[in-house]
């Protein structure tokens, strides 16, 4: 299965950043290195494995492709009200189109976590020396790890992707990232977070083909400890980022259909 081209503008602008990226690829190969080096670059476009996590139940595509977790998180009391506040399309507690309130459907971004699960659509990662940059298929969404050993800057400004920076332990990337406003869901059935919220991400390629990310969500206004999400990702090299305009959707046709089949 391939899928369409960056579009001309999105090519354009990416044009000097792959360029970069392919020449870090090519000066950081020391002889007898080979292996360590392609772990620790995650170059490729990667989508969401629709693996289930393991053999002991049937699980549903949403539970492997668009939940971030399969067990409710501990939450605390303002939590748990802006929980049953949230009226979700999908999961359990799920409503009607025409009923939800998700943020998404006024082409709201997504934020992170969510934005690994929206729609189950791709994202492709490059990377130089100082930074790993994601592009998401979804609304063309661009995130920076800043990997040059800077801080978070001291007079943030929350936003809706936050301030990201990663170092290096082994062949993982952990990725620290703070500075989030609270206007999003951390997934697709409607779990809360405030402006506190504190995610670590361990990036790994365990294999050529594959890719996996653990999070560790900390926001003590929401939940009453840190909870943690696996996510497994399958390299697909033959693939290109496609275009998808929250816009052209603003009616979401079809969109639960979708989340049935997987695609």
């Amino acid at each position: 299965m391939k899928r369409n081209g960056l579009t001309v503008v999105a090519a354009a602008g990416l044009a000097a950043l792959a360029f970069t990226s392919l020449l870090f690829a090519q000066n950081a190969k020391p002889q007898g290195a080979a292996t360590k080096v392609q772990a620790k670059d995650f170059t490729g476009v990667w989508r969401r494995s629709r693996r289930p996590p393991d053999n002991a139940r049937q699980y549903s595509t949403f539970e492997i492709v668009f939940s971030l977790a399969n067990q409710e998180p501990p939450m605390t009391p303002w939590g748990m009200e802006k929980y049953k506040a949230a009226k979700a399309d999908a999961g359990p507690r799920g409503v009607s189109l025409s009923e939800t309130n998700d943020p998404i459907f006024k082409c709201f971004p997504p934020g992170v976590p969510r934005i690994y699960l929206a729609r189950g659509l791709p994202f492709e990662m490059m990377q130089d020396s100082k930074k790993v940059v994601m592009l998401f298929e979804y609304d063309h969404f661009v995130r920076q790890i800043f990997t040059d050993g800077r801080k978070h800057p001291e007079d943030m400004v929350p936003s809706w992707m936050g301030d990201s920076i990663g170092k290096w332990e082994g062949d993982t990337l952990v990725v620290d990232s703070i500075g989030f406003n609270d206007k999003t869901w951390l997934d697709q059935v409607g779990h809360p977070h405030s402006e506190q919220l504190h995610l670590v991400e361990r990036i790994r390629r365990p294999s050529h083909d594959a890719l996996t990310i653990d999070i560790t969500i900390d926001d003590p206004k929401a939940y009453t400890k840190p909870w943690v999400a696996h996510l497994d990702y399958d390299l697909k090299p033959d693939w290109n980022i496609g275009e998808e305009v929250c816009e052209d959707n603003d009616n979401f046709l079809g969109m639960e259909k979708q989340a049935e089949s997987g695609k």
